[in-house]
């Protein structure tokens, strides 16, 4: 996934909001709260950065292309990194970002969920 297309899925996704912070990086929040980031990646290709829930973040921190997020993890927050392309390809990491979404918004208040227009089913 390139940045434009990362852009492009996180934009799709209901309330959300796109900034350039951090030293460039592609920031994606809901209601203002992050639940993405594009950048941050060593070797100059695109990385990913999202929420996970604990089990996924047991299962991702040791897959290859995928580690604890920079500065997020240290601090004892689930959050992933995806440094390299993984086999499930744009698929998998669509699934991730959409989830981070999720777990991002389910943390707003009920009353900022309902302004929104989300998790209301």
């Amino acid at each position: 996934m390139t940045y434009d297309e990362f852009n492009d899925y996180c934009r799709s996704l209901p309330a959300t909001s796109h900034v350039r912070q951090w030293g460039g990086s592609h920031v994606w929040k809901v209601g203002d709260k992050v639940f993405a980031i594009g950048g941050w990646g060593k070797s100059g290709q695109p990385a990913f950065t999202f929420k996970t829930c604990n089990l996924d973040f047991e299962i991702l921190k040791d897959q290859p292309g995928f580690r604890p997020a920079p500065y997020m993890a240290s601090r004892g927050m689930k959050w992933i990194q995806q440094y390299e392309a993984s086999d499930g390809g744009d698929d998998d990491l669509q699934y991730y970002l959409r989830e981070s979404h999720r777990l991002v918004s389910l943390k707003l208040t009920k009353t900022r969920q309902r302004e929104l227009g989300l998790n209301q089913g």
